[in-house]
């Protein structure tokens, strides 16, 4: 419990810390923000009018507490782009980044476990070489490059279709779906829509053909942003599980007769998985910040791809309410993976490390 409390009160710290920064984003971003939202119909007296409207001649600390005062009252401002509260846009075009973190995030846990679980039993062996390249290559490549590779072999009349002969029919080039196929634009108003696609498809509409049409869509960039995640989690699970099969109480499990999966899955990976559940945790807020470029490359409507809209026209709200989402993920998630020490290590129970 004192933990769990030191862990509540650092975060909660941090939180005000990041609530800070991105108050001073607003005065760090170059360029009059009363020019961008009034454009070519800028003068001097309707930029002076602008900023004393939305506060921007007051001093720093009134306009501090009255953003703090916003946030707690769930208010994250208007877009001067769509003059829509940013909240709104949050919630259109958070589930498609949701969506995607999550099944890449799906997809770097069980390759890259597994390629690490399987290096790991092979140390020193050509096996392990191979792993540790290709998790090397896939840490070192950019995801811009990769994604356009990506599109050019496995995208509609990409080269592996035309070399192939047409029996790879090639995944659909971007987007969450098409909405000449399938006009999922429909579900948003249905009860029970979430935004999440491949929910709202199968439970929702309870149509398979529209889920697999979502799913296609999301396979590639799901895929491409899975790369860095599965490099980085397989390097960590060989490291750590390598380690410990080299104790003691491994091979008294193996001396007792106990089968090799039930040394490697109860005994092993579950002492080894701190390090694994803690990059895990760290690397879904680094998917949720950081899909800007694969969302880019694949014109996937989602946060990140409002976040560069916002910064080509200098739209401060949504930048600062996206960087205090992502923040407050990070700092949720680091509290939760804290907490879930406790039930994967005994001695963090018993407050003890020795």
């Amino acid at each position: 419990m004192r933990h769990f409390l030191r862990r509540l009160v650092a975060s909660a710290v941090m939180l005000l810390g990041v609530v800070l920064a991105t108050f001073l984003l607003h005065h760090a971003l170059p360029g009059d923000p009363a020019a961008a939202v009034l454009g070519k119909h800028y003068t001097a007296a309707d930029a002076h009018a602008l900023r004393e409207r939305l506060g921007l001649n007051d001093p720093l600390p009134v306009q501090f507490a009255r953003y703090v005062g916003d946030l707690l009252r769930g208010d994250l401002g208007t877009s001067h782009v769509s003059n829509h509260p940013v909240e709104e846009d949050l919630a259109r075009v958070l589930p498609a980044t949701l969506e995607l973190s999550v099944c890449a995030l799906a997809l770097a846990t069980v390759f890259g476990v597994g390629l690490g679980v399987v290096t790991a039993l092979r140390p020193r062996s050509l096996l392990d070489l191979a792993g540790l390249t290709g998790s090397l290559a896939g840490v070192s490549m950019p995801i811009f490059w990769l994604g356009l590779l990506a599109l050019q072999a496995f995208g509609k009349g990409g080269l592996l279709v035309e070399a192939s002969g047409g029996a790879f029919g090639g995944l659909p080039l971007g987007r969450r779906f098409n909405p000449a196929e399938f006009p999922l634009d429909q579900l948003s108003g249905a009860p029970g829509c979430t935004g999440l696609l491949l929910y709202d498809t199968l439970f929702v509409a309870r149509s398979p053909a529209a889920f697999r049409h979502v799913l296609e869509h999301l396979l590639l960039p799901a895929i491409v942003l899975a790369t860095v995640p599965t490099a980085v989690v397989a390097r960590i699970t060989r490291a750590a599980l390598g380690e410990v099969l080299l104790q003691d109480y491994i091979r008294t499990a193996r001396a007792k007769g106990l089968s090799e999966l039930r040394v490697v899955l109860r005994h092993a990976l579950r002492n080894a998985a701190i390090p694994i559940v803690t990059s895990l945790g760290t690397l879904f807020g680094y998917l949720l910040g950081g899909a800007v470029l694969t969302e880019t490359v694949f014109q996937w409507p989602g946060m990140g791809t409002y976040v560069v809209s916002a910064i080509r026209d200098l739209d401060v709200r949504p930048l600062q309410a996206c960087v205090l989402l992502v923040a407050v993920s990070f700092l949720g998630i680091n509290l939760f993976v804290d907490l879930s020490y406790a039930w994967l290590d005994p001695r963090v129970r018993r407050g003890s490390t020795s």
